[in-house]
């Protein structure tokens, strides 16, 4: 009787969701897949051995990657963390100025809507007004992370229109545009460049 035995790669799914496929160059359906390494008879898995690590597998290109690949921010995520970041920013200006003036209010709700929250509104910015400065300034780290320089640019430019909407910027409004700009990741330099030219801008 003729035995035929050998070694047989056996993979599972251990998780399911979307990510960013590094292939497709899009946000797409995932597979996670474990594997192992099993001892076989007649093609039969019998004997479970080494462990093979895990992979992620696209559902559509059927590409695998390694489990690094969840890291990569998908779109939706994206636009998540940047209307929330905006929103942190827009606290921390009105919270610098006059947090009751309705011109930088309904400036601070308009800006917030545009990045993707058309809900906004003025409970919304007082539910934001309340809360800590270090989850505010974490929400504004978190979406620099995602942008690039120039979108960092256009960020503190809008919320340097936060802190004009209720006239000249005071000090107290422009230290904490300079903090923003510290979390964004952007040099003091080219932060004072951004806010004195939005600054020239709005006369």
């Amino acid at each position: 009787m003729l035995l035929v035995f050998g070694l047989t790669a056996v993979f599972r799914t251990v998780g399911e969701g979307t990510f960013h496929c590094p292939q497709c160059g899009g946000d797409r359906a995932f597979r996670r897949r474990a594997g192992r390494r099993w001892f076989s008879m007649f093609f039969v898995p019998l004997v479970p051995l080494w462990r093979l690590g895990q992979a992620v597998e696209c559902r559509t290109c059927r590409g695998r990657f390694p489990v690094s690949a969840l890291r990569t921010p998908t779109a939706e995520q994206m636009a998540e963390a940047l209307a929330a970041g905006m929103r942190a920013a827009a606290a921390l200006v009105l919270r610098a100025g006059d947090p009751a003036d309705p011109a930088a209010r309904a400036r601070a709700i308009d800006t917030v809507a545009g990045y993707g929250e058309p809900g906004f509104d003025g409970t919304a910015v007082n539910a934001d007004l309340a809360l800590r400065r270090t989850f505010l300034e974490q929400e504004i780290i978190r979406a620099g992370a995602h942008l690039a320089v120039e979108a960092k640019e256009w960020f503190l430019a809008q919320a340097v229109r936060i802190g004009l909407a209720d006239g000249p910027l005071g000090d107290g409004e422009r230290q904490e545009l300079h903090g923003i700009a510290d979390l964004l990741g952007m040099s003091r330099a080219y932060a004072l460049g951004v806010i004195v030219t939005t600054e020239g801008a709005s006369r």
